[in-house]
């Protein structure tokens, strides 16, 4: 860092000062609040919200003892210095793994494995101090850039995962929601790496000008989350099935299966339930969720599909009636009302079922 006093250098000194701050006020927020300034409505996971608040609270900390440092010694050869990188490599990176981990709420991975491989990078930085004369600097930076660029490859295979366990167990499911892990994801690792890898004031302003919408987009992922491990939905049935409980026939049990499914859930329109789960489904009707699984596979589809085929038949249904009483049709809110929160998930789903898009449907009506 340069000794003289510039503007640059006095921004610098300014961002990392507000960086702190909101730092530290999205520490206490996340972390005391029992309201949210974003989707009341909605009920995130209160795990991500801790871990969320971790990780912002060590940034914050972070934040200061460097500065701290920066400001009354600035001796990169000293023990402090040495100290500080291996708290920094301890610390920071198991609670950003963490949150971003915990994004992915079926995925409970464990979190040792990351304190495994940081080790070496605290003890190379308590090495280098003890052994002045060995540039250990430049092989602790090429292996933290090795372990970001195979962290980032695990969190894609990760999310494709995540996408797919979505896909199995919620009807209505958003893509770019999944994704939108994988951007923060990627911009956090970059940040992080910026912070790391240079020594300027220039690539550090940006670095933490940079900060401000990424702490923002992760406050928003924290509070938009919808809790999908909470079973909301208080059942129609919780009759046990006694039938299935003495070991009927396959044919037995895939038939009394449909005239349970048809009874609490088609008759019930319980699919225009937004988010319905396969668990909450199979609380409904009072059937095993493995049973259930292998009902959907006996008869050739599986619940995704099962869901959509009802939603979509809703939907023609409704559009039907509607037209036949020659009443105004907007196509947005009649998917809304046969169970999709989201336009663009139910224009994939109708063509999927239906060979063409929404809109040449209406047409040839």
């Amino acid at each position: 860092m340069p000794e003289q006093i510039t503007p640059l250098s006095i921004l610098y000194l300014l961002l990392h000062g507000a960086g702190t701050a909101v730092a530290a006020v999205l520490f206490l927020y996340l972390l005391l609040c029992r309201g949210k300034a974003i989707a009341p409505n909605i009920t995130p996971p209160a795990r991500l919200r801790r871990w969320a608040a971790a990780l912002f609270g060590i940034m914050a900390l972070a934040h200061v003892w460097w500065i701290l440092f920066y400001t009354y010694s600035d001796d990169t050869s000293s023990v402090i210095y040495g100290l500080l990188v291996a708290i920094d490599c301890m610390a920071l990176p198991p609670v950003f793994v963490g949150t971003l981990l915990t994004m992915l709420q079926d995925r409970r991975r464990p979190l040792w494995p990351i304190v495994v491989v940081m080790t070496p990078c605290s003890v190379i930085a308590v090495l280098q101090i003890a052994l002045p004369s060995i540039d250990l600097t430049t092989p602790n930076k090429v292996y933290g850039l090795i372990l970001a660029v195979a962290f980032i490859i695990y969190m894609v295979v990760a999310v494709r995962q995540y996408g797919r366990w979505l896909r199995d167990n919620y009807a209505d499911l958003e893509y770019k929601e999944v994704w939108l892990t994988f951007t923060l994801l990627i911009g956090l690792v970059l940040l992080l790496m910026c912070y790391e890898y240079t020594d300027n004031y220039v690539m550090s302003t940006i670095a933490h000008l940079a900060g401000f919408p990424l702490a923002g987009l992760l406050l928003w992922r924290v509070e938009t989350l919808k809790d999908l491990s909470s079973a909301s939905l208080t059942p129609h049935s919780v009759q046990t099935d006694a039938c299935l409980s003495e070991n009927p026939s396959p044919k037995d049990k895939a038939s009394h299966i449909g005239q349970l499914l048809a009874k609490h859930c088609e008759d019930t329109q319980l699919y225009l339930q937004t988010d319905l789960t396969l668990s909450q489904l199979s609380a409904a009707v009072g059937v095993n969720r493995y049973y259930l699984s292998q009902y959907f596979t006996s008869q050739g589809t599986s619940y995704y599909e099962y869901i959509h085929d009802l939603r979509i038949g809703h939907f023609i249904a409704r559009y039907r009636e509607l037209a036949a009483a020659h009443e105004p049709i907007v196509a947005q809110q009649l998917a809304r009302e046969s169970g999709y929160h989201s336009y663009s998930t139910f224009s994939t789903a109708f063509k999927r079922r239906m060979h063409k898009s929404v809109t040449a449907w209406m047409g040839e009506e």
